[in-house]
């Protein structure tokens, strides 16, 4: 689903970038006192759809603030942000909320599961805030947990679950309403190895398999090596893909 784009304005930016995703010129500069502290330094990205693309760096590389660009979760302080033919960095804040809601998945690492809900209540939560009846986003929570392999732990809440079935949960909780694009802030750093592996796997498969775009930042380019294309990030500033 496009957001009230138009096709001309959508067509016009996938002939420019090819992408579903695309930042031109974006600065992001912090003031802490008199100093001025550049985040973002002029970084340009073009992301197409279906590709999983990580963004790698070191802490204080601007990674973070580059995915909190594209997710419209802040402003850049100059440049483009387009994303499904929308320039949202002209957007206010309740138009952003819409936009994140109607196109946007976020997995993150420490989960952000409610406790006092059950897997299945955590999943079916947003579509909850779209006005769905509790039946329907009940069985759409079932599909995706089983889709998990959490057929199992459907009742319970995340205290009764593992790290790695609790991001579990988080990813389907994204997948729930059914995003183009996903965004991924680091989400195997609370996990072991074992499961980090699984969970990239899982990764894999939503982007190959379903179509979904995914943006994933992580400090470890081994880690990173899962995605279809990895940006590496320094200082604020693009040094080089593979």
């Amino acid at each position: 689903m496009i957001y009230t784009a138009g096709l001309a304005s959508l067509s016009a930016v996938f002939s420019m970038s090819d992408g579903v995703i695309t930042a031109k010129s974006v600065y992001k500069i912090f003031r802490l006192g008199e100093e001025r502290v550049i985040a973002l330094n002029g970084v340009s990205l073009s992301v197409k759809k279906g590709e999983f693309v990580a963004i790698v760096g070191t802490s204080g590389s601007g990674k973070s603030t580059l995915l909190n660009m594209l997710a419209g979760l802040d402003k850049p302080t100059k440049g483009e942000i387009v994303i499904a033919g929308q320039h949202i960095e002209k957007m206010s804040e309740a138009q952003l909320v819409r936009f994140r809601r109607d196109h946007v998945g976020f997995i993150f690492q420490a989960y952000d599961l409610l406790p006092q809900l059950d897997a299945i209540e955590n999943v079916a939560l947003p579509l909850s805030f779209r006005g769905m009846g509790r039946e329907k986003r009940t069985e759409a929570a079932i599909r995706l947990l089983k889709q998990m392999g959490l057929e199992k732990y459907m009742k319970h809440k995340p205290t009764e679950m593992s790290g790695g079935q609790q991001q579990r949960v988080g990813i389907a909780r994204a997948l729930v309403v059914r995003p183009e694009i996903i965004f991924a802030d680091e989400p195997t750093g609370n996990l072991d190895t074992k499961t980090t592996i699984e969970v990239l796997h899982i990764l894999q498969e939503v982007v190959h398999n379903q179509g979904n775009t995914l943006v994933m930042v992580t400090h470890d380019n081994h880690l990173a090596g899962y995605a279809d294309r990895r940006v590496h990030i320094l200082d604020g500033e693009i040094i080089f893909e593979d």
